[in-house]
């Protein structure tokens, strides 16, 4: 551990995961569960409710495809939308800057009602601060959300054999953040992702067994997947050929030597379903505006056990491992 906090320790590689196990987990273990999950689901006697929080500190604020406010309801409703719960409730609350403009905080609080009222979540109760000028960065927002579950998953069930399924191109947040941040001239019709997945996920869940979902936000699919292969029987072989990516997210990480499946994303499912019915998941998700680009990108492998391998185009093998820090903070 470092004796100080670096942007790194937020990033969700290595760096967050050690933040978490040494010191949050260990000093946290008489008072909060083990879980390393996005969301915890507690027991009730007539049903289980599932409970989530986050912060958001994306920068810019807004983005193509969306901005912080969107960012902040869609990425609580997803954290409890791939624990197979259905979404209800959601506090918000807003830290604002001293000097931050009326008109973009309209423009924010705007595309949260939007997005909640997409995703059916009730925004339940707020609080806001505002803190002196040179000590807030315009704007955080932190939330809660709680949700019912509806569509348990079961990750003791995977098996060798099983099929990954994504609903759609990979890395598109990211790579639309490290646009705006680095202010690149491009010309492309790249945006962030960023939208509620509850709607997706009931689509396909009401009609298949999913065993096991995630969605891939700091630290992308390929650090999703490494979180699941840990210490597993078993791995995940990629297919390069098989992912689906945006053609100016592929040519921008070509062009800075970046991998996309590192990058961001905010409106996208990993799912793990068995061989036989991951024709029918597919078929479920096209079906769906927000997954018309779906694809099965990868296998359940007894071969690399604990591992997350990529087979290239080529025919090669590569092992995906954890980044120490994502190249990108503060993408969410």
């Amino acid at each position: 551990m470092n004796d100080r906090i670096l942007l790194g320790h937020g990033s969700g590689g290595r760096l967050t995961r050690e933040l978490v196990d040494e010191l949050f987990v260990k000093g946290l273990q008489e008072a909060a569960p083990h879980s390393m999950d996005d969301a915890a689901v507690l027991p009730r006697q007539d049903h289980k409710l599932v409970f989530t929080t986050d912060s958001y500190v994306v920068s810019p604020l807004e983005f193509p495809g969306g901005d912080i406010g969107t960012l902040a309801v869609a990425g609580t409703v997803n954290d409890l939308a791939v624990m197979g719960a259905t979404p209800l409730y959601i506090s918000l609350g807003i830290i604002l800057e001293e000097g931050f403009e009326i008109s973009r905080l309209k423009n924010i609080v705007t595309s949260i009602a939007d997005t909640a009222k997409k995703s059916g979540v009730c925004i339940a109760c707020g609080d806001t601060k505002v803190v002196e000028k040179g000590k807030g960065d315009g704007l955080f927002i932190n939330t809660a959300g709680i949700g019912v579950l509806a569509y348990p998953t079961d990750e003791t069930l995977i098996q060798p054999g099983d099929k990954v399924v994504i609903n759609g191109t990979v890395g598109d947040h990211g790579m639309t953040i490290l646009t705006m941040r680095k202010g690149f001239p491009l010309k492309s019709s790249l945006q962030s992702d960023c939208a509620p997945l509850n709607g997706l996920i009931h689509q396909v869940a009401q009609q298949q067994q999913i065993k096991w979902m995630r969605d891939p936000t700091r630290g992308g699919v390929a650090t999703a997947l490494n979180e699941l292969v840990e210490n597993k029987p078993w791995g995940v072989m990629l297919s390069e050929p098989d992912l689906p990516f945006h053609e100016a997210v592929d040519g921008l990480a070509e062009l800075l030597g970046l991998d996309p499946l590192y990058s961001a994303n905010e409106g996208k499912v990993l799912m793990i379903v068995s061989a036989e019915h991951a024709s029918e998941t597919l078929k479920a998700l096209h079906e769906h505006p927000l997954g018309k680009h779906a694809a099965i990108i990868g296998t359940v492998t007894a071969d690399y056990p604990g591992t997350l391998i990529l087979q290239t185009e080529m025919g090669t093998m590569r092992t995906l491992g954890i980044l120490t820090s994502d190249p990108l903070p503060r993408i969410c």
